[in-house]
């Protein structure tokens, strides 16, 4: 009989090990520590899709250009929008990366079309390079927005799930504003080098990161799986031991499946993937990209009295608190409420600003008496996008795909949504000199409205759930009560 003080490893060789406590309290911030890290390579992409706000000035002016010539207005929404049409293909890369060499590797390849991405357009002597540059950054833009949410919900417990998912809202935005920050008083050259150092701070902090344990499960890789889940949560191995098993179950069940495409457009699978393109489309027609990649153009429309560049700092700084919001109260309040209630605040912030539009471009006296509404308007607009549209569309959808349809599913939802982007960022300038900032404002209001009640009457709750309960909610059975 062995000795009561030891137990024998049920997924190791059989050596004995000292019995662990039996609930281990661990060390909960390793998660946030980890999921930090991870999105570092977020605030590279936010401080790219940001790029076009103060650089779009300085390429009008030959002086500060790399260029010898001013770039026309096609031009500018090419540089906008070409970034979204490498993003549509960057899901695939990244979902197939994730499946193949892992969820870490696969945002470790990230940082090479970034790192491309910035040598040409540091060295750009022609608009050419600076579109080659941006459809790079987009392929980067779209495997990190497939594999980050992925890796983050892999490593997460169910009751932290949600704030680790919002991570991305909010480490976006820190790359918005740190290029909000540095670009108006940098030259091209100091801006593309901040970027440069942002991207190989990521790529030496993440390597000593650990990898997803469920895709060391899909591997079958047990030992593997075991000793990067204790890394997480900061426990010995035997005090995983129980999270583990669950988690080997769940994948074992899943990969018994072997998905395929058209296993994507069936029964609780296809309700997942269009609650999840319907989340994307809403967070899109927001006109957030639009918002973002035109700030400067948008203030300067609207004739404020405030320096375009300080007042885009003021609107980064504000998406930078608000989206902290989140990750503090989402596993509280749950995806849902939200979500409708960033439907509720956009739709509004939009009516406004296309209020504001509608009197100027009328001429009314009125519009000269209210020239802080633009900033107020977009403030309301930033928060309450942060707040709802913004994160959780990437968490929610992190959430409802089964792991064998994950791969899968995913990166053609992400791709659907930076198509989407695209759409947007190349021809908000066409439509606006078409009917004018105010009704492109307005339909964008509208699609918040339309996002509302969507989300009422569509989208479950998936807070404190795990993926197995997700499934069977998504299916119309009934999981068992949760333990108090």
């Amino acid at each position: 009989m062995a000795d009561r003080n030891y137990a024998y490893d049920p997924v190791s060789t059989g050596a004995p090990v000292h019995h662990a406590p039996r609930m281990e309290k661990g060390q909960l911030w390793r998660q946030y520590i980890i999921a930090g890290i991870a999105n570092i390579a977020i605030t590279c992409t936010g401080y790219s899709m940001g790029w076009t706000s103060p650089v779009n000035i300085k390429l009008n002016d030959t002086s500060l250009s790399p260029l010898e010539y001013k770039v026309t207005d096609d031009e500018i929404s090419w540089i906008a929008s070409l970034l979204t049409i490498g993003a549509i293909f960057g899901p695939f890369f990244g979902g197939f990366a994730a499946s193949k060499i892992g969820r870490k590797w696969g945002l470790l390849s990230s940082v090479i079309p970034l790192l491309v991405g910035w040598v040409l357009i540091a060295f750009a002597t022609n608009v050419g390079m600076i579109y080659a540059g941006r459809i790079f950054w987009g392929l980067a833009v779209g495997m990190l927005f497939t594999v980050s949410p992925m890796y983050c919900a892999e490593i997460a417990t169910d009751e932290v799930r949600g704030a680790l998912g919002s991570f991305l809202q909010v480490f976006v935005v820190i790359g918005f504003l740190l290029v909000y920050v540095v670009g108006p008083f940098s030259t091209y050259y100091v801006i593309a080098y901040v970027g440069l150092a942002f991207v190989a701070a990521f790529a030496i902090l993440f390597y000593f990161m650990p990898e997803s344990p469920i895709y060391y499960l899909s591997k079958d890789d047990i030992d593997s799986a075991a000793d990067c889940l204790a890394t997480i949560r900061g426990k010995s191995r035997a005090g995983v031991q129980a999270e583990l098993d669950k988690m080997a179950a769940e994948v074992k069940a899943s990969m018994e499946k072997t998905a395929t495409l058209a296993d994507v457009f069936r029964g609780s699978n296809f309700k997942a993937f269009y609650i999840s393109c319907a989340l994307v489309t809403f967070q899109q027609f927001s006109g957030i990209n639009a918002v973002l990649f035109y700030m400067t153009t948008i203030f300067n429309a609207a004739g404020a009295s405030l320096d375009s560049a300080i007042a885009t700092i003021i609107i980064g700084t504000v998406q930078v608190l608000a989206s902290l919001v989140t990750p503090l109260v989402v596993d509280r309040l749950g995806r849902r409420l939200l979500l409708l209630v960033s439907s509720c605040g956009t739709a509004v912030g939009l009516g406004l600003l296309a209020m504001f539009f509608i009197l100027s471009d009328n001429g009314s006296p009125v519009a000269e008496s209210i020239g802080f509404l633009p900033l107020l308007a977009l403030i309301l607009f930033i928060i309450t996008y942060c707040w709802g549209l913004g994160p959780l569309p990437w968490a929610v959808m992190s959430e409802l795909f089964p792991i064998e349809v994950k791969a899968i599913a995913s990166p053609i939802a992400t791709a659907y949504c930076w198509g989407l982007s695209f759409l947007v960022t190349r021809f908000f300038n066409p439509v606006v000199d078409a009917i004018g900032m105010g009704p492109a404002f307005l339909i964008f209001g509208v699609c918040c409205v339309i996002s509302f009640f969507f989300t009422l009457f569509f989208v479950p709750e998936t807070k404190g759930k795990s993926f197995q309960e997700i499934q069977l909610m998504l299916a119309g059975k009934q999981s068992k009560p949760e333990k108090a």
